[in-house]
């Protein structure tokens, strides 16, 4: 197994983070150090069983970050260079790796080749990197700040290139690549060959909410994408009560896993936190049993292992509650819903001990109007991993196979005679068997 088959990510925003100021600091204004304050957030980390650093973005940017003005310069309200290259040291120092989230869909409008061309118009060399609209220029999904790339320039190829080179020649791992979906597969192709060349070993996840997922990786290069679709299938089924919904969901991502491993999470910066979205605060523990029993490469939002809550909202300023500021050392965090965390350290656990999961196909055993079952087999036959779910307020039974299921987590046991599975209202249960029972 590679490197990426072992990934357990533990996803930041930076900005948001370490509490930067909204927007650019003004340009003769020092930079300010932020970023040191996330090597003490290491341990953590390395605590809740994660070893991946998974960064949102930290270049030179507008606002968010997802507004990019200059890709080889760390944005100052994080600090410099210097921060980055430290950090990335001492998490290698602990194991863990560090991904980076790249925006080369679309740009800042102080981007410099796009001032360029706003001052001088087709006499600039960099005329053909955007596409005049109108008046303008195309943006992407009409946020004017926003300018789209002409993917169809092969300059902005070699620049995007460039890009991922400089920093993964500076000690990360990979790459988180914003609005794939917005993307043609066919420059992201052209684009990963060209840098597998130079690291073989780097991993890209392309942030993929529509479409033909399978399509970025087998036609676009890219090792994997986000799996929006089990996202939603996790959280709606629970409120709705109704297993069928995740079922078939699980179906869906098993035709994935026979051609990659998808990242997988019930929590991102864009997004509701799932602390939020559920309804009923005991299916946390439900989804959260999905997210790590299931194939793929899973992923914990900072703040969901403490079931932090926040939603967001389509307005200026609405990721706001999703991206809050973090204290300075995780042990500020106080006690508060330490459980939530524990919980985590025990599926992360069950995880890393289960490796073979990230290639690992769900096969349903039990389901009705309010149970849901399913077992997991190591492809070599060596062990099988079994979840049994009960999404309603009454009592229930579940069925699994019938084995010397050793209790791994939950509030239930299997019956290693008849694989029957005692659920109390809203239990859930994960066993652990040698051998195949799949």
């Amino acid at each position: 197994m590679s490197w990426p088959d072992h990934a357990i990510w533990w996803h930041v925003h930076p900005l948001s983070f370490l509490g930067a100021e909204p927007t650019a600091l003004p340009t003769d204004a020092p930079p300010r150090h932020r970023l040191p304050v996330l090597v003490d957030w290491l341990d953590h980390l390395v605590g809740l069983g994660c070893n991946g650093l998974a960064l949102g973005p930290v270049f030179a940017a507008e606002s968010h970050g997802y507004d990019t003005t200059d890709y080889f310069r760390i944005d100052p309200r994080l600090g410099t260079e210097d921060d980055l290259l430290e950090l990335v040291e001492r998490a290698a120092a602990r194991g863990v790796r560090v991904l980076f989230d790249g925006v080369f869909n679309h740009v800042g409008r102080s981007f410099a080749p796009f001032v360029d061309v706003t001052r001088r118009g087709t006499a600039s060399p960099y005329a053909d990197w955007f596409v005049p609209e109108g008046d303008d220029f195309r943006t992407f999904e009409g946020h004017h700040h926003l300018v789209a790339l002409n993917h169809a320039h092969p300059a902005v190829a070699d620049h995007v290139v460039a890009v991922l080179d400089h920093w993964l020649d500076r000690g990360i791992a990979g790459w988180r690549l914003d609005a794939a979906y917005a993307v043609p597969r066919p420059f992201w192709r052209a684009v990963t060959d060209r840098v597998r060349d130079r690291h073989p070993d780097v991993w890209f996840s392309g942030e993929v909410i529509h479409g033909d997922y399978a399509a970025y990786v087998t036609e676009g290069g890219l090792d994997s994408v986000t799996q929006y679709e089990l996202w939603k299938a996790i959280w709606s089924s629970l409120n709705d009560s109704n297993p069928h919904e995740l079922a078939w969901a699980l179906k869906r991502h098993n035709a994935m896993i026979d051609t990659f491993a998808p990242q997988t999470f019930v929590g991102n910066h864009d997004v509701t936190r799932v602390a939020s979205r559920l309804r009923e605060p005991r299916h946390l523990a439900h989804a959260l049993t999905v997210l790590f029993t299931v194939g793929g490469t899973p992923s914990v939002y900072a703040g969901d292992e403490r079931a932090w809550r926040g939603v967001k909202e389509e307005r200026a300023g609405g990721d706001d509650a999703i991206r809050p500021a973090f204290p300075a050392s995780p042990s500020d965090l106080g006690p508060g819903q330490i459980a939530v965390q524990r919980l985590h350290q025990t599926l992360v656990g069950i995880r890393r001990r289960h490796s073979w999961l990230v290639g690992a196909q769900a096969r349903t055993h039990t389901l009705n109007n309010t149970v849901l079952s399913y077992t997991l087999a190591a492809p070599d036959g060596a062990s099988t991993l079994a979840v049994a779910l009960n999404f309603g307020p009454d009592p229930a039974t579940a069925g699994i196979p019938a084995a010397p299921w050793a209790h791994a987590a939950g509030d239930a046991s299997a019956d290693p005679a008849t694989g029957s599975v005692s659920l109390p209202p809203l239990g859930w249960f994960i066993g652990t068997a040698s051998g195949s029972h799949n």
